[in-house]
């Protein structure tokens, strides 16, 4: 069990380096220059091709030829490390180079740090290699932190803090960070996220919009969604980010991979309060179930100084995620019989995703509205218990930037929102009142009741990602879809409300694009703490259509 006061380094012997057929050891150039496919190979014993690109949808490749090294699976360019196939140095300059090339189309990453330090720190990577001392399994692998969290040495501004009201540099990382770091994690930058993380749309003050994976015309979603297109466009090899509106799941959805909300207190968070259950999560985003995986393994685990998070060892996430999904009961949501609206053609695409659970051998059947109990009535108390639960714990972080005059003049519509929302009232609702939180906590607990009658007989439940696709970049929030006027910043999100309500894990799995090459997911809810389950289902998805690896975004084709 982790316990703060000892954090591990987690320190492990490196494996000797791997030698190719004939008894020859594989050389630099072969690695580098042989295709992913060799490196692929060695990595995993097997030679395995680089996966083939599908029609292009946006964008254009960069000027040069992308190094393979960014087109390895987290998991095999870890091993390729640690069996010393390539260097630690190697990788980062393959990563640098890529980003330069790639990252002012999208804007994903920011902060970035001087290539000669992270060279430098590379390269003390490969020294502790050659003593046979290997961190972690992302040991030497690039990384970077959304800008929500504290790294150490970095500013974070989350998306807001700049001259006249400039950070400066974390003194210390964060509880999740500082378990990457101990895994030999090699911190390259940050990536992009919303105004204080607010609004499914990443762009800001301070650096700008990043911009969809697929169509550079697009909103990435948020707000991970800097997290999101770095991994798309291989600029990362896994990403982490935070959840408290489907900031895990939509941006996921929005650019084709892969997105995991965590059970609330499976990856520990050590904040100014600890004691409520708050709808953030930090959680893993990767290209492939077993990458995401691996990074859950890291964030997850018991910390003292975070006493609701799990007790349960994170080392189960590292192990074989098979598993036979024969007979597994799932049920489809969809648009909650028509209260969700939805932007036309979103609910078919899903639904055709759906035919993966059929190919497993899982049984799908059709709900049309939420579990109700006494206490909850569904979808009529769905979005009033939300803008309670949203307008207290949002408008209560902000509150301190709001008092500040200066501070608050700088501030989005949509921040002061949620703060005068618990203040003075918002939407024609009144202040929020403790009793008013206390109620809201009461009907809550009422839904999660609801739902925990509902997990008795399905094990997973699906719903889309977003309840429209990626819409232009140019636009701060969609103010209708389908004709249905929509009257604050979030509501078009509102289908991501119910797994965080819950406090349950949730997954964005691909399901394909539209006709215009806009990328869709659908999120898939286990009942709370159920997270390897899900991690289970999305390995067993990608082995009856890897969307990922089958239709990669233009710019890495």
């Amino acid at each position: 069990m982790r316990q703060h006061s000892t954090p591990s380094t987690a320190l492990q012997p490196a494996p000797r380096p791997l030698r190719g057929t004939g008894g020859q050891a594989p050389s630099r150039r072969s690695l580098l220059t042989g295709g992913a496919g060799t490196l692929a190979g060695l990595a995993t014993g097997a030679v395995a091709a680089v996966p083939p690109a599908a029609a292009s949808t946006a964008g254009a490749a960069p000027h040069g030829r992308t190094s393979d090294v960014v087109h390895l699976d987290a998991s095999a360019l870890s091993r390729a490390i640690a069996r010393r196939q390539i260097s630690c140095v190697e990788v980062m300059n393959a990563y640098l180079d890529h980003i330069e090339g790639v990252n002012p189309r999208f804007n994903a990453l920011v902060s970035l740090r001087p290539r000669e330090e992270l060279l430098a720190e590379a390269l003390g990577k490969d020294r502790l290699l050659a003593r046979g001392v290997r961190q972690g399994w992302m040991h030497g692998l690039p990384h970077a932190v959304k800008d929500l969290a504290n790294v150490r040495g970095l500013k974070t501004t989350s998306g807001f803090f700049r001259p006249p009201f400039d950070v400066p540099p974390a003194s210390a990382d964060a509880l999740h960070v500082e378990r990457m770091r101990n895994a030999g994690a090699v911190f390259i930058g940050k990536t992009n996220t919303p105004e204080f993380g607010l609004g499914s749309h990443t762009y800001n003050e301070v650096f700008g919009a990043t911009l969809n994976a697929y169509d550079r015309s697009r909103s990435a979603g948020g707000s991970s969604g800097g997290a999101a297109v770095a991994l798309a466009t291989r600029m990362l090899p896994v990403a982490d980010g935070s959840d408290f509106f489907g900031s895990l799941r939509n941006p996921a959805g929005w650019n084709n991979v892969l997105g995991m909300r965590p059970s609330f207190g499976r990856v520990p968070g050590a904040g100014a309060d600890v004691f409520v259950q708050h709808g953030g999560v930090e959680g893993p985003m990767a290209r492939n179930a077993t990458d995401l995986a691996l990074l859950l393994s890291t964030l997850a685990g018991y910390d003292e100084r975070s006493p609701l998070s799990i007790e349960q060892e994170p080392d189960v996430f590292a192990g074989r995620l098979r598993r036979d999904f024969r007979g597994a009961r799932v049920a489809w949501l969809g648009d909650l019989g028509g209260y969700l609206p939805t932007e036309p053609g979103l609910l078919p695409l899903c639904e055709q995703g759906l035919r993966t659970f059929s190919a497993l051998g899982a049984h799908v059947e059709h709900l049309d509205a939420l579990p109700t109990a006494p206490g909850f009535a569904g979808t009529e108390d769905l979005w009033p218990l939300w803008l309670v639960f949203r307008h207290w714990l949002i408008g209560g972080i902000l509150h301190p930037i709001y008092q500040d005059p200066l501070l608050r003049a700088a501030m989005k519509p949509e921040a002061i929102y949620e703060v005068e929302g618990l203040l003075n009232g918002a939407d024609g609702n009144p202040a929020i009142t403790g009793l008013d939180t206390y109620t809201a906590s009461v009907k809550r607990t009422a839904m999660y009741q609801a739902f925990r009658q509902l997990f008795q007989t399905y094990e997973f439940l699906v719903l889309p990602t977003s309840q429209i696709f990626p819409f232009e970049a140019s636009t701060t929030w969609p103010r209708s879809i389908d004709g249905v006027p929509m009257p604050s910043y979030h509501r078009w999100m509102e289908v991501t409300a119910i797994a965080t309500l819950l406090g349950a894990p949730a997954i964005s799995l691909p399901v394909g694009f539209d006709a215009r090459g806009l990328p869709a997911g659908v999120q898939v809810i286990a009942r709370n703490h159920a997270d390897l389950s899900l991690l289970q289902l999305a390995r067993s998805w990608e082995q009856v259509h890897d969307w990922v690896a089958s239709a990669p975004a233009a710019v890495v084709q």
